[in-house]
């Protein structure tokens, strides 16, 4: 092997390359982006399930209550607290998330995300 030291050193230097971005970025990930409430939301102080379970799992809630609205006809939802909601995006969850801009596309940016809901609803207008 005559070019060992220059297979070695191109290894060593494409590994390096490789391995730049996760070093030159550790410890440096971005802050979590905190939505902003309207003052209704603020007001009402609750919503259909806890906070916690809400930011972590709201697209499995919505897509749940899509199917079963569309599939069963079953168009309101009973709470924990005994509260009963009317299943909808626009009626119910935009009443108060009403700043799309402020409250979901900080969040769906920051993961990443392009959630298919706008191809079926309508964008909420933003106050001003």
């Amino acid at each position: 092997m005559y070019d060992g030291g220059k297979i070695i050193t191109g290894l060593i230097i494409g590994i390096g390359l490789f391995l730049f971005p996760f070093y030159y970025n550790a410890g440096k990930a971005a802050k979590a982006p905190d939505p902003e409430l309207t003052a209704k939301a603020k007001e009402a102080k609750e919503c259909v399930m806890e906070k916690a379970y809400m930011t972590a799992n709201h697209f499995s809630l919505l897509d749940e209550w899509r199917h079963t609205v569309v599939r069963d006809a079953d168009r309101y939802y009973t709470a924990k607290n005994g509260k009963v909601y009317y299943k909808s995006l626009q009626v119910t969850c935009l009443d108060c998330h009403s700043n799309k801009s402020k409250f979901c596309d900080k969040c769906h940016d920051y993961v990443d995300v392009d959630p298919y809901c706008w191809d079926c609803h309508i964008e909420p207008e933003e106050k001003k």
